[in-house]
């Protein structure tokens, strides 16, 4: 199974209208939607915006009033064919004047989105997300042992709480460096990362 490495953005213009393409990595639904809904508010003068996104069994694309299959389904295949998991894709679209054809439509959307693809896939490994809780004082020991861990969120109460994303692989030995300085080791959600 394949994700992205980089969320990404392009911008192509075709025959007068511009298709702005982005594509993320997503680990779930909410995530999905909190960016899809960032993107509608952005980008309001627009005249579709259009996306699909495949988080395992979960399928979604939207034409957004583009003629039936001419926008979503497109990107869907780009992702399909390329074995995509946990990603989101989005074309933006400014009409331009000019009637590009449902097979203009399908290659103009295809096309932005194999240029977010191409060179920019890696296999996506199990992981897992986690929550530690510690003192002020170890907190750079801490620093030290998380410094290649991909941090999501840092909080200072009276303790520290940081949530990282790690590998199963890796998380043992992590795991062990925490084991005598942490006050707390959660497991909050298996997922998969990049």
């Amino acid at each position: 199974m394949y994700s992205i490495k980089n969320n990404l953005e392009n911008t192509i213009i075709i025959k007068k209208s511009k298709f702005i393409g982005k594509i993320f990595f997503v680990n779930n639904k909410d995530e999905t939607m909190d960016i899809l809904n960032s993107i509608k508010n952005k980008y309001t003068d627009s005249t579709h915006i259009c996306y699909c996104y495949i988080i395992d069994n979960i399928i979604k694309f939207s034409d957004d009033n583009e003629p039936s299959n001419t926008a979503g389904m497109p990107i869907y295949n780009v992702l399909k064919n390329n074995n995509l998991n946990h990603v989101l894709a989005i074309v933006i679209r400014y009409f331009g004047g000019i009637k590009l054809g449902a097979g203009g439509l399908v290659r103009a959307y295809s096309n932005c989105v194999n240029s977010l693809v191409k060179e920019n896939t890696i296999e996506l490994k199990d992981g897992y997300r986690v929550l530690i809780k510690f003192n002020y004082d170890k907190i750079k020991d801490i620093e030290y042992i998380l410094s290649k861990v991909n941090i999501i969120e840092k909080k200072y109460n009276e303790d520290i709480v940081i949530v990282f994303d790690i590998s199963i692989d890796d998380f043992t030995d992590i795991k062990n460096k925490l084991h005598n300085i942490v006050n707390n080791i959660e497991i909050i959600d298996k997922i998969f990362i990049n």
